[in-house]
């Protein structure tokens, strides 16, 4: 009897290591199935702050970066130099028009 008792001792205190508490084994299994994903989340952050970073340094530094920003974004031309800008009209054809820098 008393072998019966602690066989029942055992596998009860083997039930609550596993189910019991707050977190069972199956919402360990899935936290650390969360934290995995999360980590991959915040590595992928971490690559894309770095290019954010390396971008704004550039901005700050670089001449040939600000110059082509300011050609791109803005529109910006040498002395000499021909824009030519694609417009899209309202019914989704596009319409060039050109104009010349000079002074």
């Amino acid at each position: 009897m008393s072998r019966v008792l602690s066989s029942i001792g055992v596998v009860l205190a083997l039930y609550y290591l596993l189910m019991g508490g707050e977190y069972d084994l199956f919402d360990v299994r899935e936290l650390q199935g969360t934290r995995a994903e999360r980590v991959v989340r915040i590595d992928s952050l971490y690559a894309v702050l770095d290019s954010v970073a390396a971008w704004a340094d550039s901005l700050e530094t670089s001449p040939h970066v600000i110059e082509r920003v300011a050609r791109e974004k803005h529109g910006f031309i040498r002395p000499g130099e021909l824009l030519i800008r694609f417009v899209s009209d309202a019914d989704g054809e596009e319409e060039t028009a050109a104009g010349e820098s000079g002074g």
